[in-house]
């Protein structure tokens, strides 16, 4: 008995070395971008580096809220725009989506169910050409609609995918108890399916947030002038200047994923604990 506690003790305290490990290195190059930040610019690119800023500065925070100097404001402004417009159109659209292939009866079901399987076969890069020249047909060359519909045809297979399996968890029962009260399948929806789903939407919806935040390609692609850049593209400016300000590469970096760490942390609780209401009939 003791040399079986032993064990499991031994065991844990691998187990938490292990993990330790496995954080400290994930997060070792975070923190240097923080500590960099922090520093000043002479000290961020000295021959000798330190791992601690020998002086503390937010100056480079400064910069990189100064318009003049860098518009930080007004590429957050495109990319919450395209990242909150393209997340909520592809959640909406997947709920119906994912709820016709889960729940409903029709011909080409299981072909559909096989075509999500076999995007995965395909890189986004085959997209940009049929994108371009249907964005260019449309007029919307350089717009943020364009980036929007970009992302959307980019996260919404994986989006009608993720919430398909989560509704084929949902007992038909229910939806049976349900049209006998008189619910449609519209009201079946929104009173039953989308309750018993909000940790699964919720989900989806950070998915969809995240790719849009952090897309650099199709952006690059779509937008041309620096008033409709997003950060991912607004960073590049800091990235090709002849000087390069390391503290405010790193600050506008750390800045920029911010907003999704903030998000992910704000959805958390319903995505581990699945906080889920019994969807009746109002």
């Amino acid at each position: 008995m003791a040399s079986s506690k032993k064990s499991k003790t031994t065991k844990k305290i691998f187990f938490y070395i292990g993990l330790l490990a496995v954080l400290g290195i994930t997060l070792f190059p975070f923190f240097v971008m923080l500590m960099t930040s922090l520093k000043s610019s002479a000290e961020a690119i000295s021959r000798t580096p330190t791992l601690l800023p020998q002086e503390w500065t937010l100056e480079h925070y400064r910069n990189v809220f100064d318009p003049v100097l860098f518009p930080f404001m007004m590429y957050f402004k495109n990319s919450f725009i395209v990242s909150l417009t393209a997340a909520a159109i592809s959640v909406l659209f997947s709920i119906f989506g994912a709820y016709a292939v889960s729940k409903l009866k029709f011909k080409g079901r299981a072909t559909i169910n096989s075509g999500f399987y076999t995007v995965y076969m395909f890189s986004g890069l085959l997209l940009i050409v049929p994108l371009f020249r249907i964005i260019s047909g449309l007029g919307l060359y350089n717009t943020l609609v364009a980036l929007i519909i970009t992302m959307v045809v980019q996260t919404l297979p994986a989006s009608i995918f993720m919430l398909k399996s989560y509704f084929d968890t949902i007992p038909d029962d229910l939806e049976e108890a349900a049209m006998i009260d008189g619910l449609n399948r519209i009201q079946i929806i929104f009173y039953i399916i989308i309750p018993l789903s909000i940790s699964g939407i919720i989900s989806v919806f950070v998915y969809a947030f995240m790719i849009a935040w952090n897309d650099f390609l199709f952006a690059s692609i779509f937008l041309s002038s620096s008033e409709k850049f997003t950060l991912p593209i607004g960073l590049t400016t800091l990235f090709s200047t002849p000087d390069y300000v390391w503290g405010q590469m790193m600050a506008a970096s750390l800045l920029t994923a911010l907003p999704v760490l903030i998000l992910y942390g704000l959805s958390e609780r319903f995505i581990k604990g699945g906080a889920t209401e019994g969807g009746v009939k109002g």
